[in-house]
């Protein structure tokens, strides 16, 4: 199942998009900034535009295009006005031949290079854009950046095979941040949100501060329904080297985060960032992401259930050599965060030595029910826990392998979460009555990727699971596509 799935993904993936089509009746325009002519019509790959500047006087109608011209290069810019409709959103893409580059703009050191403001149905593919200027600790800036101030509800934005590198922005985070592809929300009189928002297939690379985000000034008091962002969906990116957070859904409810990849995140900001997670947001499924590379101990760590978050779910995720961490739970003062699962998943060499953290951290406010289970937990680091708390928790471990580094073995430093039928080899055993205390027998005692922590054949963990660790988890499949038998295996492979 899994290998059919990763099979499928990689083939979409690798698919060109094609250039869309504009809606019947609906006019081209076309931009080369390098052979262009800002007094030529713009209406034919002949006639063409040359400056941003011209781009962004027209107000576009449903179903208009704007293409850039591949192999070319624009400065500045491109802040195009009007809005698409239902069926006919607004296009921008490339045009010109497959083999050149893509479109390039660059923003230097404006707010973005790429700028949307209220407005809805728009499409973008196919560009590369970067936003240097002078170095900065007070300009934010973006590759991309889409805001809406008091709006309402905007629809549809759809955002695929971007790429966005070099973005210079101060380190601003939440609401209103500095990084690649944002999409950000502000006001205060009319309460806004996005709906149907989707980031497929692009790429971020060395940007200031966050990769992937949407955020907002929103707060919950206004009323869940009214300012939670709908329809967000986040898949088969890559985040590379930013100076925060990887990929973050801010005040979202239903949204999906699956086959992702960040590589090297929190590498020059001084707040505290994590690789995928969210904030106040309720029912995020997080799947197929792999997250490494998180840097330094003030937070960094791969993913996390954070202030306000409510029935949230990690399942299928890797994570490995973080400096952070594999997960944090940590619940904001004033809100609840419920409900949150975090089950079959893998994390292999990631630690935090920062008290009070650890591999898993459970600090801040206490949460309501979160459960991690079927997990599969290895660091070859003596001088990290395994799981470390600050007193509150919410938080139980169940049918989880913990497995610590050969020879000092890994502590636990956590008194107050709840811990049943748990395998520890080489670390201490907290408060688990039916906990098991044995070789899980791993295909590797050295794991360094997932198909190391497989189980070899007379793993004491082979049926050892809980019927129903989850409580309410009809879930059917493991990390590796297994099907769940029952009873179930401790850890994340459930092979037979």
């Amino acid at each position: 199942m899994r290998l059919r799935t990763l099979l499928l993904a990689t083939a979409l993936a690798a698919a060109a998009t094609p250039t869309a089509a504009a809606a019947p009746g609906a006019t081209t325009y076309y931009l080369d900034c390098r052979h262009g002519d800002d007094t030529a019509t713009g209406t034919s790959p002949t006639a063409p535009w040359r400056t941003l500047a011209q781009a962004s006087a027209h107000t576009y109608a449903p179903g208009e295009r704007l293409l850039l011209k591949r192999g070319t290069q624009c400065e500045g810019t491109l802040a195009p006005k009007g809005k698409g409709a239902a069926g006919a959103p607004v296009q921008i893409d490339a045009y010109g031949s497959k083999s050149a580059s893509k479109p390039h703009i660059e923003g230097g050191g404006a707010r973005a290079a790429l700028l949307l403001a209220n407005t809805e149905q728009w499409e973008i593919r196919n560009l590369d854009l970067s936003n240097t200027g002078p170095d900065t600790t007070t300009d934010r800036r973006a590759g991309l950046y889409v805001e809406l101030t008091d709006y309402g509800v905007a629809h549809h934005f759809a955002v695929e095979d971007l790429d966005v590198h070099d973005v210079k922005g101060a380190d601003f985070k939440d609401p209103d941040p500095s990084g690649g592809i944002l999409f950000t929300v502000k006001g205060s009189k009319t309460p806004t949100r996005f709906d149907d928002l989707r980031v497929n297939r692009s790429t971020v690379r060395h940007v200031d501060r966050t990769g992937i985000a949407t955020s907002s000034t929103w707060n919950r008091k206004a009323g869940v329904g009214q300012i939670q962002s709908t329809g967000v969906v986040f898949t088969h990116n890559k985040v590379y080297d930013v100076g925060g957070d990887g990929i973050v859904v801010q005040k979202s409810r239903g949204a999906l985060v699956e086959h992702n990849y960040v590589n090297g995140f929190n590498m020059r900001s001084t707040g505290y960032n994590a690789g995928v997670w969210a904030w106040d947001s309720d029912d995020v499924l997080y799947q197929y992401n792999e997250v490494t590379g998180g840097h330094g101990t003030q937070d960094s760590m791969a993913y996390d259930i954070d202030g306000g978050n409510n029935r949230n779910v990690y399942r299928y995720n890797y994570s490995h050599d973080n400096e952070g961490g594999f997960l944090l739970v940590c619940n904001a003062a004033g809100m609840v965060s419920s409900g949150n699962r975090v089950h079959d998943n893998i994390s292999v060499n990631d630690r935090n030595t920062a008290s009070p953290y650890g591999v898993v951290s459970v600090v801040c406010g206490a949460s309501t029910d979160t459960r991690v289970y079927r997990n599969t937990l290895v660091t070859n680091r003596s001088d990290t826990a395994l799981v470390s708390d600050d007193g509150p928790t919410g938080v139980t471990f169940e049918d989880n392998i913990f497995v610590g580094a050969t020879g000092q073995g890994s502590p636990f430093r956590d008194t107050a979460s709840t811990y049943r039928n748990n395998l520890y080899w080489h670390t201490d055993q907290p408060r688990d009555a039916t906990g098991v205390r044995a070789d899980p027998l791993l295909r590797s005692t050295q794991p360094g990727t997932p198909d190391d922590v497989r189980l070899k054949d007379g793993s004491p963990v082979r049926g050892a699971g809980s019927a129903k660790a989850g409580g309410d988890d009809a879930t059917a499949y493991d990390y590796f596509g297994n099907p769940i038998p029952d009873p179930p295996n401790i850890g994340a492979d459930q092979s037979s």
